[in-house]
């Protein structure tokens, strides 16, 4: 009876909820699966909880409305597509990811432990991943027997070479949670920044340039604009860039490709007079994204049908023109759901900028934060999500949408970078 009753208590309820959205970063690792089954089954628990206790106020959110009618232009712009039932099955159940969200912010409100859960599960997967990061590069295998792919370091996600992204995307919320502890012992302190330096190594040894890139930008705004370490900060970055000199000194293969590959691109172009975007078939990609837009501009072409169009000789462009997405958020939305769904994205994107600059603004005119260390963070961590500026995977992929509830899902709960 007493078990029956503790099984029943809220806050048991609360934290077992907290625990298992937690869960998802090191589930992120073994695959999509596991994760998005997490995600839909307590979406459904969510929705049934907030109707069943009448707490309707929660989507009065006013990010919650405009990411619904996002998902509803895609979904219509799925119906009205060449290939309805292959298109709906990324655009139909979308709005998952903005109930996930919602709920990592009513955990958070409750006063749960999911902040905590959260910090520990981002300690506990980090350090595994980066040791296994680092075994892989010296011994040529990891502990679970995949071998190095052509230098690049891929961990647990083996043949699929997503680890840089991986901890790249994030890394921000996971240093948003450690300035977010007001009490941090000096062991403590001295754990994680070994695990942010390891961090910054393994995703240069990943080989992924763009992850390399935008960590790179989210760590210049961390260390520039929070309060907290500046030393400690500045310290880390100078011997991560030593150490990446040693590591690119003694294997010319990440010198070529961080540096040789961006100057025998910009000399190409001088060559030929003509510019490309990143490299010659990311470009072609884009050019075909951007045919596709052109010849349906409201709507696109449906969501998940890049792949299907591009083969069509009427967009295709360049040395390669196809692929299963072109390798942008941006033109993919332009290509697959037209001018109504990319001024979703960009809309967002002016709006964090927005924040950005008001912070920059409050910081160098008047001398003060207008954000939290943990608010710079959560910043951060949503700008390089939606940088427009590099390349991505498919918009509309199980691993991103994660990520996207995620970030969001703390951002929700800060009244001070909120739209309520």
């Amino acid at each position: 009876m007493v078990f029956t009753d503790f099984i029943k208590n809220e806050k048991f309820k609360l934290e077992i909820l907290s625990f298992i959205c937690a869960l998802i970063v090191p589930l992120l690792v073994l695959g999509p699966f596991f994760p998005d089954l997490i995600i839909s089954t307590l979406g459904l628990w969510f929705i049934y909880h907030t109707f069943k206790n009448k707490i309707f106020f929660i989507y009065k959110n006013k990010f919650f409305l405009i990411f619904i009618s996002f998902c509803f232009i895609c979904i219509l712009s799925s119906l009205l597509s060449s290939n309805i039932l292959f298109s709906l099955k990324s655009s139909l159940f979308y709005f998952r990811i903005v109930i996930f969200a919602l709920l990592i912010s009513y955990l958070i409100k409750k006063k749960s432990n999911i902040l905590n859960y959260f910090y520990l599960a981002f300690i506990i997967t980090f350090s595994v991943v980066i040791i296994d990061s680092l075994i892989q590069y010296i011994f040529g295998t990891n502990l679970s027997g995949h071998k190095i792919q052509s230098n690049r370091i891929s961990s647990f996600f083996a043949d699929e070479l997503i680890l840089g992204s991986y901890l790249t995307r994030l890394f921000p919320l996971f240093v948003a949670l450690f300035f977010f502890r007001s009490k941090t012992i000096i062991t403590e302190k001295f754990f994680l920044l070994v695990i942010f330096l390891l961090t910054y190594i393994v995703v240069f040894l990943s080989g992924e340039r763009a992850a390399f890139a935008i960590l790179n930008l989210s760590i210049f705004f961390m260390i520039i604009f929070t309060k907290k370490y500046k030393i400690e900060k500045i310290s880390l970055l100078i011997i991560s860039i030593l150490l990446l000199f040693i590591i690119g000194k003694n294997n010319p293969f990440y010198f070529d490709r961080y540096i040789e590959s961006f100057k025998s691109s910009f000399n190409h172009n001088r060559q030929i007079e003509e510019s490309y975007i990143f490299t010659p078939a990311h470009h072609s990609l884009m050019k075909t994204a951007v045919n596709m837009y052109l010849d349906k501009p409201i709507l696109g072409h449906g969501p998940r049908l890049f792949r299907i169009k591009c083969k069509e000789p009427k967009y295709a462009y360049g040395i390669k023109p196809c692929d299963i997405h072109p390798h942008n958020f941006y033109v993919q939305l332009l290509a697959e759901t037209g001018t109504l769904g990319f001024a979703y994205l960009a809309g967002a994107f002016l709006y964090f900028v927005y924040l950005m600059i008001l912070h920059i603004f409050e910081f160098f005119i008047h001398k003060r934060n207008l954000f939290t260390d943990y608010q710079i963070c959560l910043l951060a961590g949503i700008l390089i999500t939606i940088w427009p500026i590099t390349t991505n995977g498919n918009f509309f992929t199980n691993n991103l949408m994660i990520f996207y509830g995620l970030q969001f899902g703390f951002f929700f709960n800060n009244k001070q970078l909120s739209l309520r």
